[in-house]
């Protein structure tokens, strides 16, 4: 191993020793608690038999499935071996997963029973992958979880450095194809320390793991849980019902939040009059109603921040009440600079693009040296995201470069493009934009706006569901307006940012 790096791995094995027996992983599902120590000696049984089935540094590990137990000892498996891991969003259609795949190539593939059906109408297509094994216990057609754990996890030590890529993290699509964004062990390693600085996470605090594995989010909250030595209580599926009485029974500390998360968590609360007064921090985006309101019930603090996957999450964080609207002030480890087109850094009160540098920035997009070598010019990654500094040095983030235009319902990223992509493939329509719009539930909410062609007629609710069977469900629009015409620019192409002014309410 190298004198001066430092591994997920290396911290898995400093936890064994530093909290031993205290419990780092309860699993609602099946009621499963395990220890650090016996946390690390799963993880070396698991690294063990990944080895003994043929899996090298390096290679890729495709993960499908809702999170469990076995999903974290696989991240830790592969910081053991030097493999990358390669989690699949079970939100997407067939055709999106098996691009991802095809991109990443992985060499195994870990599938829960309950996507084992999709995964077999893609097998003729997923030249790279040689087995396929059950996420779970008995869990399925596939080859046995446990048969990998059928050894004294004597696995071959493997060097590894701290900037070795741990995980590809497919994001939206930018010109119709989604990218994999690489994270090192120190990508990760930053942001939990990041975390556990500003949140003063200690062995004490309780982490409801409610964001998916496959979620940058929900990834960096888990191992950041874990590297402070608190409890992680993991759900494979968001219920509020559940999860408030999870944080009563289990005094629940910390959660990351997305909308509508803590909102359904309030309503419950009120509903049952449980004890929710455990949980003082909350990260995340929500409504400034929400976030006030869950204040307000628990006394805790909600820190607002601005990220993305290619941040490995934060880039800047603080405390709501510092300076409601805001995304906060930029990490301790971390270098933001808002520029102009020409990458000039802009005064205060100035918008421009964000741009940052720091050991929390991925190591690029998987095959795209091309797409690395534009993002990563003059020394700093540019995100496609503007914002603005005020006099002190709070961010605020004003939304995307034009052609990055995003829209994030729930957390989640979609581009515009790929949504009018599909929605151009129905017969009916002529032309569309899709564009984001304010949303009760989801904060942000996707709308078309369509001209159909001549003579024809089209249901909303047809065309939704037309976009929902061909991507995955989450992309397509909540909203849809059909209009007789639309605006034109002077080459004639659509007036985007009329067509936003005219038609940017929620109304169908």
């Amino acid at each position: 191993m190298a004198l001066y790096d430092f591994t997920i791995y290396d911290l898995i094995s400093r936890n064994a020793v530093c909290f031993g027996d205290r419990p780092a992983w309860f699993e609602v599902d099946d009621n499963r608690t395990l220890t650090f120590a016996r946390y690390k000696e799963s993880v070396d049984r698991l690294a063990c038999g990944l080895q003994e089935a043929g899996i090298q540094k390096t290679d890729r590990i495709a993960v499908l499935g809702k999170n469990s137990l076995e999903y974290f000892l696989l991240y830790g498996a592969a910081a053991a071996t030097g493999t990358i891991v390669l989690p699949i969003n079970w939100r997407l259609s067939a055709d999106e997963v098996c691009f991802n795949l095809n991109d990443c190539e992985p060499t195994v593939f870990f599938v829960d029973k309950e996507y084992q059906e999709l995964v077999e109408g893609l097998k003729d297509s997923l030249h790279s992958v040689k087995k396929y094994y059950n996420l779970k216990p008995g869990g399925g057609g596939f080859l046995d979880f446990e048969s990998l754990m059928d050894n004294q996890g004597d696995f071959k030590q493997v060097d590894i450095s701290s900037d070795d890529g741990l995980v590809i993290i497919h994001t939206a699509a930018v010109g119709g194809r989604p990218r994999g964004a690489l994270l090192s062990h120190g990508n990760l390693l930053c942001a939990n320390m990041h975390l556990n600085y500003n949140l003063n996470m200690t062995p004490e605090d309780v982490h409801l793991n409610l964001l998916p594995l496959f979620h940058t989010a929900g990834l960096f909250t888990a191992t950041g849980s874990f590297q402070a030595g608190a409890l992680n209580i993991n759900m494979s599926k968001f219920e509020p019902e559940k999860a408030v009485e999870l944080i009563c029974d289990k005094k629940v500390t910390v959660l990351f939040d997305f909308a509508p998360i803590l909102s359904s968590i309030l309503e419950q609360h009120e509903k049952t009059g449980k004890n929710i007064k455990t949980l003082k921090k909350i990260l995340g985006i929500d409504t400034p109603e929400t976030i006030e309101k869950y204040q307000k019930t628990t006394g805790g603090i909600f820190y607002c921040l601005y990220g993305q996957t290619e941040t490995s999450c934060l880039a800047t964080l603080g405390p709501y009440n510092d300076r409601p609207g805001s995304a906060g002030k930029m990490l301790e480890l971390t270098v933001v600079r808002v520029v102009d087109n020409y990458d000039n850094p802009l005064p205060t009160g100035q918008t421009g693009e964000i741009t940052l540098k720091g050991p929390m920035v991925f190591k690029g997009y998987w095959n795209l040296p091309k797409v690395n070598e534009h993002i990563f010019r003059e020394g700093c990654h540019h995100t496609g995201d503007r914002g603005r500094f005020d006099e002190e040095g709070f961010l605020w983030y004003m939304g995307r470069t034009p052609d990055k235009e995003l829209i994030k319902p729930g957390g989640e990223n979609v581009y515009p493009y790929e949504v009018e992509k599909v929605i151009l493939q129905h017969l009916d329509v002529e032309k569309v934009i899709v564009f984001g719009v304010p949303d009760p539930k989801w904060k942000e909410g996707i709308k078309a706006v369509c001209l159909l062609k001549k003579g024809k007629t089209l249901d909303q609710q047809d065309l939704i569901s037309f976009v929902g069977n061909r991507i995955a469900s989450y992309k397509k629009p909540q909203y849809v307006e059909f209009v007789s015409d639309l605006p034109l620019l002077e080459d004639g192409s659509l007036d985007r940012a009329k067509i936003k002014e005219l038609y940017g309410g929620m109304r169908e």
